[in-house]
């Protein structure tokens, strides 16, 4: 179609063409226009099996009437455009239309499917044009189309509940308040007084119900008191000081839960998440061992060293790392990146890798142990980088000895047992010996191979992700199971497409990994997540925004990639 035109004019069409052949619902794509709003049908799909249509629908601001207010600053305009997000599915929960939009979960991300700004409020989303076989049931796509279509939008965004939503807004305030104030006074986490950590399962995200949760309570040594908008009183609760933290305690008394909690406050979390006010440093990153993954030319040397039949560590690569190995590599590349907070977890992490007992010592020397444990490290990584590490253990008590704080978790009762920690330390002497260097070492920059991307050269190369555990570019692929802060399907399938923009920039120029990476978030960042979908400037697809990190660890894991140099 040619010219714009209303949604009479789509029924029309969609009447004349019922009974045919489904590529006659070619016929519609185009742009409709009625009262304000506008119906961009981008992509039709070609037969009934193939990935759904994509359509736009864009309401003036003369009819949405969205203050500025609500969307000039970044995290409020993040804010609206999830709640609006959510306002669509909420409305398409519980019916049985084939309209679907991306929709958000517990957290709340940068994301593709509702876009505001002072003209427009575009909403995103997918259709399934109904069919009997390969026959167009063109007088069912009429009514979704063209009636309940219109009425999703009138219900789910020009009669959005308002109060609810300053509420959401308000929530991002105070969420932007508490990591402003972390970032100004050096903490590295926040945790809320009573705040619900606990989730339901293993496989769910959502917080647990019940009568016999415990709310959290900070420990009056670590408690502070932040000042937010929209209250009256602060906010109270335990401030992670940088340097090196312990959360210790028996099994099952919430020291994994503890932590998880932290390692998800990389994001903001939705009202009623039981966590919207654990926030942490957003360079956070969760490591652990990572068996049988590639590594492609990382620097391993502060922590391994001395292989044998002389293997070189500082530009080490295996397509199959062990535990130990894998575990160095996931923390030089985070570094890499310019992480400042490392979150370990004993019960994911190599043991050898963290520490070797004196016993342990004392049969297999130094000369021949090629591995410099986390422990004789993690001092060095803050003293020499500022580098915190918040770390769950429960077997070493060895960790006394480095640590700044230590938290005890007690039947989900957090204490501070620092003091205790140090004394028990003082008193129980320590046979193991240090086996640290003099110093950490500096962190090196690796510089890509426009080689990495070969496999991406051709007219028709696949880009795919499949959920939030692998990717494909082409030829090459990349697990991203062990990628414990990516939490949406949504950002591996912005991940690809990142990817492909660093693929195009290493073509134009030598740069280093890190570098593609911040020049594409720099791009985001000025023009919106839209511009990395090859689809720009129509629907852009279902993607949410991964942080820098994640992105890089993609790459890390990518089966084809180069490195050319390391500096």
């Amino acid at each position: 179609m040619s010219s714009y035109v209303g949604l009479n004019q789509l029924k029309e069409i969609l009447t004349r063409v019922d009974g045919k052949g489904y590529k006659a619902y070619k016929e519609i794509q185009g742009t409709y226009i009625e009262n304000l709003i506008q119906y961009h049908l981008d992509y039709i799909q070609a037969d009934p099996f193939a990935n759904p249509s994509r359509i736009r629908v864009a309401i003036s601001q003369r009819l949405a009437g969205f203050e500025p207010e609500t969307y000039y600053l970044l995290h409020r305009k993040v804010g609206l455009e999830d709640f609006l997000a959510r306002s669509v599915a909420n409305v398409l929960h519980g019916k049985q239309g084939k309209i679907r939009i991306d929709e958000p979960g517990q957290e709340i991300l940068p994301r593709t499917a509702v876009k505001v700004d002072k003209e427009f409020v575009e909403v995103r989303l997918t259709l399934s044009l109904p069919a009997a076989g390969r026959t167009i049931l063109g007088k069912e796509a009429a009514q979704i189309l063209c009636r309940e279509l219109p009425s999703l939008i009138q219900m789910a965004i020009l009669k959005v509940d308002r109060t609810q939503l300053n509420r959401q807004l308000e929530l991002c305030d105070q969420q932007q308040a508490i990591r402003d104030y972390l970032e100004r006074e050096g903490y590295v986490a926040f945790v809320q007084d009573g705040a619900i950590l606990p989730r339901e399962s293993g496989r769910s995200n959502r917080p647990l119900r019940g009568d016999n949760l415990v709310p959290f309570l900070s420990p009056d040594s670590l408690r502070v008191s932040i000042p937010v908008p929209h209250r009256e009183l602060p906010m109270t609760g335990m401030a992670v000081r940088p340097g090196v933290t312990l959360i210790v305690g028996g099994g099952y008394h919430g020291k994994s839960t503890l932590l998880k909690a932290i390692e998800r406050g990389i994001y903001n979390h939705t009202r009623g998440d039981g966590r919207e006010f654990v926030i942490t440093n957003e360079t956070a990153c969760k490591v652990r061992a990572e068996d049988g993954r590639r590594v492609e030319k990382v620097n391993i040397t502060p922590f391994i060293s001395h292989l044998p039949f002389g293997q070189d560590t500082e530009q080490f690569s295996t397509e199959d790392a062990s535990g130990s190995t894998s575990q160095a590599a996931n923390i030089m590349e985070a570094l890499e990146m310019g992480c400042q907070v490392l979150l370990i977890d004993e019960d994911t992490s190599a043991t050898n890798f963290m520490i070797r007992d004196a016993r342990m010592q004392a049969l297999v020397s130094k000369g021949k142990e090629p591995i410099t444990p986390f422990i004789d490290q993690v001092r060095h990584l803050y003293e020499e980088h500022k580098i915190s590490t918040i770390l769950v253990i429960g077997g070493s008590g060895d960790y006394f000895d480095v640590a700044d704080c230590v938290v005890m978790m007690e039947e989900y009762q957090t204490k501070d047992v620092t003091q205790s920690a140090k004394e028990i330390a003082n008193r129980i002497s320590n046979a193991r010996k240090t086996e640290e260097g003099m110093k950490f070492g500096k962190l090196a920059l690796r510089t890509l191979s426009a080689q990495s991307f070969d496999q991406l050269r051709g007219p028709k190369v696949k880009l795919e992700a499949k959920g939030m555990d692998f990717i494909q570019l082409g030829t090459a692929k990349a697990n991203l199971r062990y990628l414990e802060q990516l939490v949406d399907p949504s950002q591996s399938r912005a991940i690809v497409q990142m990817i492909r923009r660093v693929s195009q920039l290493v073509e134009i120029q030598q740069v280093s990994l890190r570098e593609a990476i911040e020049q594409v978030f720099m791009e985001i960042q000025k023009e919106g997540i839209d511009i990395i979908s090859p689809y720009r400037g129509k629907h852009p697809g279902d993607l949410a925004l991964p942080r820098p990190f994640e992105v890089a660890a993609a790459l890390n894991r990518l089966s084809s990639l180069y490195v050319a140099s390391v500096t």
